[in-house]
């Protein structure tokens, strides 16, 4: 299992503070951090720069949503002590005592109008605010997108692949998913905490003090739980991660288990890490279980205090006996927003460590621009130069020293040697995903560095072992080659390739739908496919990793039929496996440890009795699988 999907597991988004999937230590899980708090948090508000008006828009429905709903049970105090008051008149037998059934209604009738309004204002900020969010992510993915496709080569070949989908998915995913709701809800949380405050100060400053002195004592609690409960919540993230790579490997490799009859292995191993998952879950559930009993504990208390204190006072006419009702509903909301607080703090750590993934994407460096007028070559031959080339991946490693070649219009030039050798750094080079040392490159007669990048790749045509085709048709597919290309174009480059047949075969035909892997055809159907593309592509240089090594011999017959149609009257460059299949080039080439030892045909390197007869020799020889493998 990657390390990127380990993490994933280990780290995933906590629930709220108090409750949700994860109990109610999930705020204490171990949670990502931005390495550059302040930095990334200012880089990301400034996406929400453009959208300024409606995030005003946003605070002030906020503002006014909450103090409507702060209002109401301070008149759900008032209707209480009219009706507590108008009843003591009326049993007194007060003149014109009674309950003012009127002026109840008039409160009720304020307070209905409240909360409709708190609701209507909090529609407009949930609303404004979706759009404000997805609108700046949206901005942000496609800079994102367009920097992928900016950066070199070397960028892709030096991080798993893993590494990088992780961050255009899963840390886009909680950026969007939670940046809407903890904006609001950190408004929300901090003036239903001010409000809160006055409004009790209002009823008695006694109380209030009351109420906020519990708040150190709910720190420490919560705090030495805490520090407890994480102990616990992180060996549970770090079992979780072994058991889901455990049984990942397990799955994707169950042949192999099957086959050395590693099954009861694999089932001890799994039990022993699930052991240790569950003791692991079951400590931080019942540490963590106990911060509820002990805040409803210390809530308790106050609201007795409240009570009490409450009672005292109602005697002595300081306050109305609504006022006590009013006071524990507020003392009852004070806790939530410093709940919330902590819960959106978790959050938003967590997306400032994805967006500072995501930043240092943006940061990368892209490749070099076009040389300032580059040469744009609208009908290319094929003649290909290597003038003294120098190449390196690492500063103070050579890689390839002083190569020097000379290849004609539609000549076949085949490259072989061990693996190491340099024959697909060669292929980086001609392309220009990587740029030579020293030395130059030159396409008739013009050095590469001179042509326009996306000129110089439009050269070239490329079928590799590793066949790629994406989800979609086969008609699209091949059409990846050109884009405009017509029908009767397609089909003919099929019939080239010899897939014609087999695409015909299938119940859509060309309209038949490819799946994500293209499992639902053949291998070798898929490297058909591919020299379709490349035959519809008509490039004037070929690039070919031999691509029939796991096919059967029959559908090796047709690629290497469609290969030679493909190359002929082409320049073209073919990395060899199996040197069996080369005895035809014009030239090749014996690369071994970036340098090209020996060149020539076929028969002059045999008769030379050098290196390339020592390898061609092996491939023939009983016992020397291995060497053979290695090309």
């Amino acid at each position: 299992m990657s390390k990127d999907r380990k993490e994933m597991s280990a780290f995933g988004r906590g629930p709220g503070v108090f409750g949700g999937p994860g109990g109610p230590g999930g705020a204490f899980m171990p949670t990502q951090k931005a390495k550059n708090f302040k930095g990334t948090l200012f880089r990301l508000v400034g996406y929400f720069r453009p959208y300024r008006f409606r995030l005003l828009i946003v605070f002030v429905a906020a503002i006014l949503g909450t103090i409507f709903s702060i209002l109401s049970p301070y008149i759900l105090g008032n209707v209480t002590t009219d009706l507590f008051e108008g009843y003591l008149l009326k049993i007194k037998g007060v003149p014109g005592g009674g309950v003012n059934f009127a002026q109840i209604l008039h409160l009720l009738i304020l307070l209905g109008g409240l909360y409709v309004f708190s609701s209507i204002f909090s529609y407009v900020q949930q609303y404004v605010m979706a759009g404000v969010a997805q609108t700046a992510v949206y901005d942000l993915r496609k800079q994102v997108m367009g920097k992928l496709s900016d950066l070199p080569v070397g960028f892709y070949d030096s991080r798993p692949h893993g590494e990088i989908l992780s961050r255009f998915v899963n840390d886009f995913d909680n950026i969007s998913s939670t940046l809407q709701q903890s904006l609001t809800q950190l408004i929300t949380a901090v003036v239903t905490f001010i409000g809160v405050i006055v409004m009790m100060l209002t009823i008695n400053w006694l109380m209030t003090l009351v109420i906020v002195l519990t708040l150190p004592l709910s720190f420490i609690v919560t705090k030495m739980i805490a520090t407890r409960s994480q102990i616990h919540f992180i060996a549970r993230q770090k079992s979780l991660g072994e058991l889901n790579g455990h049984v990942e490997e397990m799955y994707t490799g169950h042949q192999i288990v099957k086959a050395f009859g590693h099954e009861e292995q694999s089932i001890r191993k799994f039990e022993e890490i699930n052991s240790r998952l569950y003791d692991s879950s079951w400590k931080a559930q019942f540490v963590s279980g106990i911060i509820m009993p002990m805040m409803n504990f210390i809530g308790n208390i106050g609201y007795v205090l409240v009570s009490v204190i409450g009672g005292v006072l109602v005697t002595r006419r300081v306050i109305q006996i609504g006022d006590i009702l009013a006071f524990i509903q507020y003392a009852r909301q004070f806790t939530q927003p410093i709940s919330q607080l902590s819960s959106i703090a978790n959050v938003i750590q967590s997306t400032l460590a994805s967006a500072e993934r995501v930043f240092e994407l943006l940061d990368e460096p892209v490749e070099k621009p076009d040389v300032l007028g580059a040469v744009v070559n609208d009908s290319p031959r094929g003649d290909v130069q290597f003038e003294h080339v120098n190449f390196r991946y690492q500063p103070d490693v050579e890689l390839i020293t002083d190569m020097n070649m000379d290849v004609r219009e539609g000549q076949t030039i085949a490259i072989v040697g061990p693996t190491g050798a340099g024959k697909t750094t060669l292929v980086n080079l001609l392309m220009r995903f990587y740029d030579v040392s020293d030395g130059k490159i030159t396409i008739d007669g013009v050095d590469i560095m001179q042509l326009q990048r996306t000129n110089l790749r439009k050269m070239f045509g490329m079928v590799l072992q590793d066949t790629w085709l994406f989800h979609g048709t086969i008609r699209e597919n091949i059409l990846y080659g050109r884009e405009h290309a017509t029908e009767e174009d397609i089909v003919m480059a099929a019939k080239a390739a010899h897939a014609d047949h087999f695409i015909r075969t299938l119940p859509d035909g060309y309209d038949t739908v490819l799946n994500e892997e293209a499992s639902n055809i053949s291998q070798g159907q898929r490297q058909l496919l591919t020299i379709a593309r490349a035959i519809l592509a008509d490039p004037a240089i070929l690039i070919l990793d031999e691509a029939t090594s796991s096919v059967d011999t029959r559908t090796e017959v047709y690629i290497q039929k469609a290969m030679k149609a493909l190359m002929s009257g082409r320049t073209s460059f073919v990395i060899a496996h199996r040197l069996s299949t080369i005895r035809e080039a014009d030239l090749i080439l014996v690369m071994n440890q970036g340098h090209v030892i020996e060149q020539g045909t076929h028969q002059e390197l045999l008769e030379a009795k050098g290196f390339y007869a020592d390898l061609y020799n092996s491939q023939f020889t009983e016992g020397n699988g291995a060497m053979a493998m290695a090309l």
